[in-house]
């Protein structure tokens, strides 16, 4: 393991031993070492997990559906109002993990339509924490450091007029920024998005604007939410807490079309910690790696009547075919020219 992280291990070991005085019982005195111990390999994994990621192509887009707050809170017996404030943290920390590995969209289910009809109390609460956090978040340093830029997507026209206003505000002091995107999804349905996106299309036919034969996948897509021209664009991967595995009218086109990765959870949003999300950026590589070589190797089956195969062309088909980097490309052949099914292929390097 890396000397610096190791001698920070030793330096927690001692500082716990000293810790210990001579009236400590022995259980007492096991519990503290088996917790400093799992503190440290919790640590070590995670710094391993990420210098791991660092070296591989991360998702430019991953959304989020931050679920289990309200069992986080059954679970734990304390209020729903805790759970959700307990979630809100999570948020934060995850786009400082996301801002750390270099992901330029995270996209949130802050507040989906079917939430309409839980309890007014809930909901009164709910959209009074939701507006403290995008105060936190104009206020916050951090925002304008990074060039983060806060888009709402949804019909907020069913907020309340505060939250409304909050959330315009929100969006006009970070609207010069591009570095990253922080899209809230509030008051969104995945099925209604696609519906307004309909309507917005077929108005501009109507006017003049836009022809029938103008219509194509590109066009639809740019005219999503949150409005024409600021779409926000496919998803790369999909996270989910709670246990469940499923998608919730969680952006139908920009998921389901892109055939995104996935990865489902068990722990509830408040619980899920950075070693889970960074889990979810290896399921991302392993998915994208998998996908990579196998157009890889097709291009390579293609040109296999040639009697020497020219990398250089292998990489330019490559890179049309999903933008697979030069470098992806030649670390990929030179493992698969090693293997059994390429041992009799001939390459010009």
């Amino acid at each position: 393991m890396h000397s610096k992280y190791f001698n920070t291990s030793l330096n927690q070991i001692t500082i716990c031993i000293l810790n210990i005085n001579m009236t400590t019982d022995m259980q007492s005195v096991l519990s503290i070492v088996k917790k400093t111990v799992d503190t440290l390999l919790y640590s070590g994994y995670e710094y391993m997990l990420t210098r791991e990621i660092k070296e591989f192509r991360v998702p430019e887009h991953i959304a989020i559906i931050m679920d289990g707050n309200r069992r986080y809170a059954r679970k734990f017996k304390v209020s729903t109002w805790r759970g959700h404030i307990k979630g809100a943290n999570t948020t934060e920390r995850v786009l400082d993990w996301c801002y750390e590995l270099g992901v330029k969209q995270l996209t949130v289910y802050a507040f989906s339509t079917e939430n309409l009809n839980r309890s007014d109390d809930e909901k009164q609460k709910l959209f009074e924490l939701i507006g403290i956090k995008l105060e936190k978040l104009m206020d916050d340093e951090r925002t304008h450091k990074r060039g983060m830029r806060v888009r709402i997507m949804g019909n907020i026209h069913l907020l309340p007029e505060a939250l409304k206003q909050t959330a315009m505000r929100a969006e006009n002091i970070t609207r010069n920024y591009s570095n990253m995107y922080l899209n809230i999804a509030m008051a969104y349905g995945g099925r209604q998005e696609i519906v307004d996106t309909a309507q917005i299309i077929a108005s501009k036919i109507s006017s003049g604007e836009m022809a029938v034969s103008d219509i194509n996948e590109d066009v639809i897509s740019s005219h999503l939410y949150p409005s024409p021209g600021l779409a926000v664009p496919d998803v790369d991967l999909v996270i989910r807490t709670g246990g469940d595995e499923r998608m919730s009218n969680f952006l139908p086109w920009q998921a389901n079309g892109s055939e995104c990765a996935a990865y489902f959870c068990a722990p509830y949003w408040p619980e899920f910690r950075k070693i889970d999300f960074l889990r979810s950026i290896r399921t991302y590589q392993t998915r994208e790696h998998e996908w990579q070589k196998n157009t890889i190797l097709r291009i390579v089956k293609l040109l296999d009547h040639n009697e020497y195969i020219d990398v250089g062309q292998v990489v330019r088909m490559s890179q049309r075919a999903g933008n697979i980097t030069d470098l992806e490309v030649r670390v990929i052949l030179r493992k698969l020219s090693g293997s059994r099914e390429m041992e009799d292929v001939a390459f010009v390097w």
